[in-house]
């Protein structure tokens, strides 16, 4: 099996090695068409217990939408609407959609609260998809899958109105300067996004690193297509600071921001919890489509 690096840090890249690779991948010379992704791939195995998880439930809730083995590209055909969710749920109930479950903390945790609702969750990271469907067999919940897919591809393979929510919470932050552009939150998959909701649906977003939060705002705030529901004023620094300089972000100029409350469908993981241990700041947001 391959173990993958996830887009949000539930499965955070916080390997050196991995961040190694994107270092090279920054120094080689730009290939035409090559695609940015918000997170690495590299080879691992899975644990004894996580390897039984993954053959015990994997027919059960691992979607089978990818265009090979070992790919994260949806096969080609696929489409992920009305009439698809409704033969792979069961029902027409609305679909909330996870950006990255990391270890699936939060997701199940919904499932089980929310019968009525459908769940999907995106995650690129072996262990995090076999966790996921561990915590979820061990409840037999119904109303959730898991597809195993770079999300921004099965975005655009997804009917217009077909999902109800969209989360992404803590994404991985890419923290240096030149890393920016890997980050998940980008124009292109808001696009896709709001294409994909429903009237009224919203895309929830959650952060724990300042300089990811004023990422947010740069790219949602200015969109005529999503309003920001928020009714929380922040200060940010205006400029953005990346691994070397993060200390500086005390001194530079700052604005007034519009965020969200905490969002009650969000438990509280244990990676939230180390964030909140080491004195970081959870920034919330919820842009609903116009």
């Amino acid at each position: 099996m391959q173990e993958v690096m996830n887009t949000p840090t539930d499965g955070r890249e916080s390997d050196a090695n991995a961040h190694d690779e994107a270092n090279a991948n920054e120094r080689r010379p730009a290939l035409y068409g090559r695609k940015v992704l918000s997170f690495v791939r590299r080879s691992a195995r899975l644990d004894a217990r996580l390897q039984r998880a993954w053959d015990a439930y994997s027919d059960a809730y691992l979607l089978n939408i990818n265009a090979g083995e070992g790919s994260l590209d949806v096969r080609e055909g696929f489409v992920l609407d009305d009439a698809y969710i409704r033969e792979t749920w069961g029902n027409g109930n609305p679909l909330v959609v996870e950006i990255g479950s990391g270890q699936g903390e939060n997701i199940v945790a919904a499932a089980a609260a929310e019968p009525q609702t459908n769940f999907l969750a995106l995650e690129v990271y072996d262990p995090g998809v076999a966790h996921t469907m561990l915590l979820a067999g061990k409840q037999g919940l119904g109303n959730l899958h898991i597809a195993q897919v770079n999300a921004p591809e099965l975005f655009k393979v997804t009917a217009d109105g077909a999902i109800a929510e969209v989360w992404t919470f803590f994404p991985d932050p890419w923290p240096k300067m030149r890393h920016h552009k890997r980050r998940i939150v980008q124009p292109e998959l808001a696009g896709e996004i709001h294409r994909t909701l429903k009237a009224g649906g919203a895309w929830r977003i959650a952060t724990d690193i300042e300089d990811y939060a004023l990422h947010v705002h740069e790219v949602m705030d200015g969109l005529g297509s999503f309003r920001n529901d928020g009714n929380v004023t922040v200060s940010l620094p205006v400029e953005h600071v990346g691994k070397g300089n993060a200390d500086e972000a005390a001194g530079l100029e700052h604005a007034d921001f519009t965020e969200s409350a905490r969002f009650d469908g969000r438990v509280l993981t244990n990676f939230e919890k180390k964030g909140l241990a080491a004195g970081r700041v959870i920034h919330d947001f919820t842009y609903r489509k116009v």
